[in-house]
């Protein structure tokens, strides 16, 4: 479909698009293989200026937002959810300083995200907060004008090849969430060490590591807006990131669907091409149509929340939620269609139902997403809309 793309839209598309058939698909299988972090790929969109597609040029940026953002993601997913993952979390860890960061933190950390000269990473996560996030144990406790954070973040995206991470530990238990307080930390500094490198079902070529602070001291001056923020700065940041996981399992669909007819047309069996087949016409048929809706979800959650849109939760949980449903579904439907050869790592599409997966749980798992789209309902009835 023509989704009636800018001039400047068409160029990032077509970008991400040449890094991908050129520098991905050649060797995905590798990367996933090796469980390798992609940098050279990183690189490569650096200097085409891909990370910074999102923020504006005052801080390095090309002046974009979401859209733009979620073009690139989805380009790179429909060759590998793992490599697009690594470039998509560095936004997801800028948007809290973007969103909530002073003047002064903006220009000190965002250019050298929107460069790629280094990578950013979210820390919400716990052993014992995911879906109930205000159950965080990281602490953060001001002592003169520092702040000394101990605990450890779990499944952290981009963890140990980051260079800058927004983390929400809790400053004052008593409050509950409202306790919760957003840090930027950065690698290297005393006291912020690593954990093993988890290994994963999919996205095998991102690296998903445990951020763990022992008597870690961060200047005051690293707290994003005000102490007391953080659970707001967390959900705000999520709403604003959801369609980038929506564009990811939109590609990934995407990716497999183009596997599948590609073998439907040449695969033969009882003397006729399998596309010539009503049941795989039918498949092939509902496949592109689901793609298709998921796409323009998210399209319209990213555009919703580049227009300044306030209430962006439903729209951009919904984007979430339906795309990657859609993903799963899709690429286990690609997997049917190439039968035992979809099943064997000689073809693309294990790969990518294996990547898939990963959309319906993290940043917010589906049943999570369907809460906030009931719960938003709910409130716009009550106020008559």
């Amino acid at each position: 479909m023509d989704y009636f793309l800018t001039e400047d839209q068409q160029m990032i598309q077509d970008l991400a698009r040449r890094v991908t058939q050129e520098k991905i698909v050649p060797f995905r299988a590798e990367f996933d293989e090796r469980e390798e972090f992609a940098w050279d790929i990183m690189n490569n969109l650096a200097e085409m200026d891909l990370f910074g597609v999102y923020l504006p040029e005052e801080y390095g940026g090309v002046g974009g937002g979401c859209f733009e953002l979620c073009l690139v993601v989805e380009e790179l997913s429909r060759a590998c959810g793992g490599i697009a993952i690594s470039f998509a979390a560095s936004a997801l860890g800028a948007y809290p300083i973007f969103l909530y960061g002073n003047d002064q933190q903006k220009k000190k950390y965002l250019p050298q995200i929107a460069a790629g000269k280094k990578l950013g990473a979210f820390a919400l996560t716990e052993a014992d907060a995911g879906s109930d996030a205000g159950r965080i144990k990281t602490t953060a406790r001001l002592d003169g004008d520092q702040y000394v954070l101990n605990g450890t973040k779990q499944w952290i995206t981009n963890g140990g090849e980051a260079e800058i991470y927004t983390v929400i530990a809790m400053t004052d238990k008593s409050r509950g969430s409202r306790g919760a307080s957003a840090f930027i930390v950065e690698k290297g500094t005393p006291g912020f060490e690593f954990g093993k490198k988890e290994k994963k079902m999919g996205i095998r070529s991102s690296c998903t590591r445990e951020l763990i602070f022992t008597d870690c001291r961060v200047l005051k001056e690293n707290l994003l807006s005000r102490a007391g923020m953080g659970f707001i700065i967390a959900m705000r940041t999520l709403d604003t990131s959801r369609p980038g996981i929506g564009a990811q399992a939109v590609g990934i669909a995407q990716g497999a669907l183009d596997e599948a007819v590609t073998y439907a047309r040449e695969r033969v069996q009882f003397g006729k091409p399998i596309s010539s087949f009503q049941a795989i016409q039918h498949m092939m048929a509902d496949m592109a149509t689901q793609v298709e809706a998921a796409r323009a979800l998210v399209y319209m959650a990213a555009k919703n929340i580049d227009s300044g849109a306030k209430d962006i939760s439903k729209i951009s949980a919904m984007s979430k939620v339906f795309a990657s449903d859609v993903a799963m579904k899709v690429t286990t439907d690609a997997v049917q269609i190439l039968g035992g050869y979809g099943y064997m790592r000689d073809y693309p599409v294990e790969k990518m139902m294996r990547d898939a997966k990963i959309t319906q749980i993290y940043e917010g798992t589906n049943q999570i997403q369907r809460n906030v789209i009931a719960l938003q309902l709910i409130k716009e009835k009550a106020k008559g809309k």
